[in-house]
């Protein structure tokens, strides 16, 4: 598959999708509290989806190949889990940290973002990891403008991480989106500058890393989705939906309660 380079109306309807994507979280986030259960969020953000906005739903009843269709219509991932977390009895505990995961189907283009949640008062450890991650988000972020790389992003990512103690997961990645959920190219968080395929304008992908407060290493659970870390440490993801322009880039995933661009980074803009 070949990457896709937006025309002019699909960049406007991916500003719509991302949009939209990130209005379902800015509404999910006054309920991220404890004693609240992750099948609850998926409830609300299914209701928000469907009857507020009219979008579909993405990941509801997503079979990738190799994969049963996922059961639910939002992605919740709670401590030690990475990616791909199945809401469901789960009961939010004060201390805990949770990625919620969203896409949206809007006239046929997909808007996909996620955002870290502290339940609570988080340990010192978990409030850091969180705002690492942010941070190696952002960094990623910076990176993108024409003629620049995917391994100049993957390189920044994970010098950032690995400076602060942190490891960045390898098995999953970022990815071209638009029509489809996943298109071309795969943004590694992680690689070499100057390789990979190089921007231009048009170009419409994720940046998302997974970082991990132990080691990178993951498994599977039974499941058949759900993704976690194998020694048992945290592991804390942010995402947005990045525009490659003729200048630079645009982030599409941004609505009134996006978190802004960490001050550490504003510095140096």
């Amino acid at each position: 598959m070949s990457i896709v380079i937006k025309s002019a109306a699909e960049i406007e309807a991916m500003r719509v999708a991302g949009r939209l994507a990130s209005e379902v979280l800015d509404y999910v986030t006054p309920f991220v509290r404890a004693g609240v259960t992750t099948g609850e969020l998926d409830r609300l953000c299914h209701d928000y989806m469907v009857n507020v906005q009219k979008t579909v739903p993405a990941p509801l009843n997503y079979a990738p190949p190799g994969y049963r269709p996922y059961p639910r219509s939002i992605c919740t991932s709670v401590n030690h889990q990475v990616c791909h977390g199945i809401p469901g009895d789960r009961v939010l505990k004060n201390g805990d940290i949770l990625n919620i995961d969203i896409t949206v189907i809007k006239d046929g283009f997909h808007g996909d973002t996620s955002r870290m949640f502290m339940v609570g008062e988080p340990a010192i450890g978990a409030r850091r990891l969180c705002q690492v991650t942010f941070e190696c988000m952002w960094i990623g972020i910076d990176q993108v403008r024409p003629g620049a790389t995917i391994g100049d992003i993957g390189h920044a990512i994970q010098r950032h991480a690995e400076a602060s103690g942190y490891s960045v997961v390898r098995e999953f990645c970022g990815h071209g989106i638009g029509r489809r959920f996943h298109e071309e190219p795969q943004v590694l968080h992680y690689g070499h500058p100057g390789t990979g395929e190089r921007l231009e304008p048009g170009m419409i992908f994720t940046i998302e890393p997974m970082i991990n407060a132990g080691r990178r290493e993951v498994r599977e659970m039974a499941d058949g989705w759900t993704i976690v870390t194998k020694d048992h440490s945290l592991s804390a993801q942010w995402e947005h939906t990045v525009l490659v322009t003729d200048s630079g880039h645009e982030v599409l995933t941004v609505s009134a309660g996006t978190p802004a661009r960490p001050e550490l980074l504003r510095a140096v803009a």
